[in-house]
């Protein structure tokens, strides 16, 4: 796979993680829980991150054993398919707790990436 489009696909990853932060900061469980508008956002930012996480290089993955990448890329097929089972509560807790470990891989990544790209 190119640099580019690795560089294209966590981009879009840190893009989905800032808007799920920017929704989920500061609210209560309970206040996300009743709020469909956010939940919506959470599920269609996870959906993003999921897709997006496929199209990494292997090596790339294959650097960051914490990440624990079938299951990135499995929530999608969840949510997709079976997305009346999804509990807020799972949403809320990846949000809060898989995100972060998440998005610094991916920024890590990129800013090897992108010198390498100039």
């Amino acid at each position: 796979m190119a640099v580019h489009s690795a560089t294209l696909r966590l981009h879009d990853i840190i893009d989905a993680i800032d808007r799920i932060r920017s929704e989920t900061e500061g609210v209560t469980l309970d206040a996300f829980e009743a709020d469909w508008r956010k939940r919506w956002l959470v599920e269609r930012g996870t959906e993003i991150i999921s897709e997006a996480s496929r199209h990494l290089p292997a090596d790339m993955k294959a650097r960051h054993p914490e990440i624990q990448w079938r299951k990135v890329a499995g929530v999608g097929n969840v949510l997709r398919h079976e997305y009346e089972r999804t509990a807020p509560e799972v949403l809320w807790s990846l949000a809060h707790q898989d995100l972060p470990t998440l998005e610094k891989v991916c920024r890590e990544e990129l800013a090897a990436a992108e010198p390498a790209e100039k």
